[in-house]
């Protein structure tokens, strides 16, 4: 029997590593998870958490598999970046954070033609890495059910999830214009906020919709699939979240995103939202078209199947190149700064 560590960071690991899960359980292997301070305990009663090195230890993974931009180097197993979304530049820069070598990983899971060939000519740079086209774990429950139609629903359903980057985000403004279309059209909406969206002055404005509104809901958590399951256009301004939306072919609408495109209904002006939530519900024919040529760009398998590969890989790895790779640099900085985050939440 196979172990493999889940690391989670933030609680949007638990949507991208659950489909890892459900694959490891259904070959006869066993998953356990590693919750940082800064992740929320939403196991379910039947996962099992490791809480210190030893217990990891004892469990002894062959794989840490992990969606954020770290993971602690002295856990036993090869480390598996699996990411945290697409790659889709928030700002106007030449390089995507996406893309930034931080020396911890053994195996990067790629998505598709949007993430693979640059990876792949990093990896033969740096040489310490191995580049596998996997697809994206998380979109596994997209492309195994079939997303609710709007008639299916009394009325439509808008979800509004802005990114949490300072000088992007649109959480500052749109308060006041879901305030408005709340109570002048006859939609529902779902509000969810990332994880570093945690101004406090911010959440309260967005609690109080909630309670003034009967029509708001603001979760503050997106559950991925699940969440989208529920709606019917999302509102947003520049996130990889886009991107995901799309995948389950609906439209978005965004407040000036910095990178748009004709899969996007782009707007500039608070004012202008409505207009463009109305238009997206009508699915323009070549807004479908847009959409479809534009995830196809970003995620290369559409067969469900991709947290199936994720593991094919990592016992490719293990088998064939774990051995041959070159040293990963020797990072003394960043590995102290590992142990004493470590220490710090043991204390």
């Amino acid at each position: 029997m196979k172990h493999y560590l889940l690391f989670a960071s933030h609680s949007y690991a638990f949507s991208i590593l659950r489909p890892l899960e459900e694959e490891i359980i259904q070959r006869g292997d066993k998953a356990a998870w590693w919750l940082e301070f800064s992740c929320p305990n939403l196991l379910h009663e039947d996962e099992v958490r490791l809480c210190n090195l030893q217990e990891v230890k004892c469990f002894n993974p062959i794989a840490v598999i992990a969606p954020g931009n770290w993971v602690y180097p002295f856990f036993p197993g090869v480390k598996v970046e699996v990411f945290h979304g697409y790659p889709m530049r928030k700002r106007i820069e030449e390089i995507d954070d996406h893309f930034t070598l931080r020396g911890w990983w053994d195996i990067y899971c790629t998505q598709g033609p949007s993430s693979t060939p640059y990876f792949t000519e990093l990896s033969q740079k740096a040489g310490y890495f191995k580049i596998y086209e996997t697809g994206w774990c998380k979109v596994d429950t997209f492309f195994k059910h079939t997303p609710s139609a709007l008639s299916q629903r009394e009325r439509p359903c808008i979800l509004y999830a802005p990114t949490f980057t300072k000088g992007i985000s649109s959480a500052w403004e749109m308060g006041k214009v879901i305030d408005q279309l709340a109570a002048t059209e006859n939609w529902d909406w779902i509000i969810t906020f990332h994880p570093l969206l945690d101004d406090p002055e911010l959440l309260a404005e967005y609690h109080d919709l909630d309670q003034r509104h009967p029509n708001v809901h603001f979760q503050r958590i997106n559950e991925g699939f699940k969440t989208f399951a529920q709606t019917d256009v999302l509102l947003c301004d520049s996130s990889s979240l886009i991107v995901e939306y799309l995948m389950t072919r609906k439209p978005v609408v965004t407040l000036r995103n910095t990178h748009p495109g004709p899969y996007l209904l782009n707007v500039q002006t608070t004012e202008e939202i409505g207009p463009a939530l109305q238009q997206a519900l009508q699915h323009p024919i070549e807004l479908m078209q847009a959409i479809e040529d534009y995830t196809a760009y970003h995620e290369v398998h559409r067969d469900g199947k991709n947290s199936a590969r994720v593991l094919d890989a990592i016992d490719d790895y293990i088998a064939n190149y774990q051995q041959n790779m070159r040293r990963k640099p020797l990072n003394i900085w960043r590995k102290l700064q590992m142990i004493k985050r470590y220490l710090r939440s043991k204390i």
